[in-house]
């Protein structure tokens, strides 16, 4: 029997509370009017600080109980794309929950509202309860600005971070400047912390478990390999390297992709200052990396997106009069 593996973090479900407890009998308190917060390893925070959020809880229900959305208007996943994420669920957990309605006198207890992705990952990855927001209400827009509201007000770890902004911008249809301006963070900040959802699953779990810093995994992000990130974040735990350190080692391009095979090829040459000066430019105007390369007979320059939104918004920056192209046309 295969071992549940339970996330490090819960991501959105980190700022929502639990279902209240059902009030004893005859103590006169209505349902619903218990804290609600989340305890111990359950909720992965004191409670403290959340706010109550109107029509929603956090539960983790067994997956046997959801029935599909009848609704749902996408057909055909790509079995690839499942494999890699049921492999990273294996690794760090499920840290966007999906989306549940309670059924009333129906075969399942729950019916799926967002995550169909999520939740076919999940049986691959043979968990058998899943983290979920279960809904008690339509309101779209107050439940996205009430999760805003606890994220301003608790401390995530910074893949929990990533997640929740992830969470908040694919399923709630938050932009970056929503969430720049409800919890005090800004557009650059959201756009690199949402980068860290592209580090290798096992560079993930070491930043959820916070023996990689914020700042390590950034640095992380500029080389190319998965193989060698996996390598450097190693090589930090062990040597106990500053983000100073694993900067310069990069820069330096002392970055062995594997551990035992000898790297190939010329190294890559340094980055002429007058380039670096323009990339850095470019990224300053922009919000996000550009990189531009010069090889023998021509150049290219490389700009970096977080998501689609992402991506409509540097275009209507380089090109106002443009119509940037629909996620569902790509």
């Amino acid at each position: 029997m295969s071992q549940q593996r339970r996330g490090l973090g819960k991501g959105l479900g980190a700022l929502i509370p639990t279902a209240p407890p059902a009030p004893a009998p005859g103590s006169g308190e209505a349902p619903g009017t218990g804290n609600g917060m989340p305890g111990g390893s359950e909720g992965g925070r004191s409670g403290n600080d959340i706010k109550p959020v109107a029509g929603a809880h956090f539960a983790e229900i067994p997956l046997s109980s959801i029935r599909a959305n009848p609704w749902q208007p996408r057909e055909n996943f790509d079995e690839s794309a499942l494999d890699e994420l049921a492999e990273s669920i294996g690794i760090v957990g499920l840290l966007q929950p999906i989306v549940v309605r309670r059924l009333h006198g129906e075969d399942h207890d729950y019916e799926l509202v967002m995550g169909e992705r999520r939740k076919r990952a999940a049986e691959k990855a043979g968990l058998n309860v899943i983290p979920a927001i279960v809904r008690d209400t339509s309101d779209n827009d107050m439940l996205r600005d009430a999760l805003m509201e606890n994220l301003h007000r608790e401390q995530l770890n910074p893949l929990e971070e990533a997640a929740a902004y992830q969470q908040l911008l694919e399923d709630f249809g938050a932009t970056h400047e929503q969430l720049a301006s409800r919890i005090g963070r800004s557009r650059p900040h959201i756009t690199n912390t949402l980068r860290l959802l592209n580090l290798p699953p096992a560079v993930q779990l070491r930043v959820a478990a916070g023996v990689l810093s914020a700042g390590h995994a950034r640095a992380l992000l500029s080389l190319e390999s998965e193989e060698a990130q996996e390598n450097l974040a190693l090589r930090i735990v062990q040597e106990g390297l500053s983000v100073r350190a694993v900067e310069e080692i990069i820069a330096t391009r002392q970055v062995e992709d594997g551990p035992t095979t000898p790297r190939q090829g010329r190294r890559k040459k340094p980055v002429a200052p007058a380039l670096q000066e323009l990339a850095d430019r470019l990224s300053d105007r922009y919000d996000t990396k550009v990189r531009v390369d010069l090889g023998r007979n021509k150049g290219k320059i490389v700009v970096e997106f977080a998501t689609m939104e992402d991506l409509d918004r540097i275009i209507k920056a380089m090109a106002p009069d443009e119509t940037p192209p629909r996620a569902t046309d790509l």
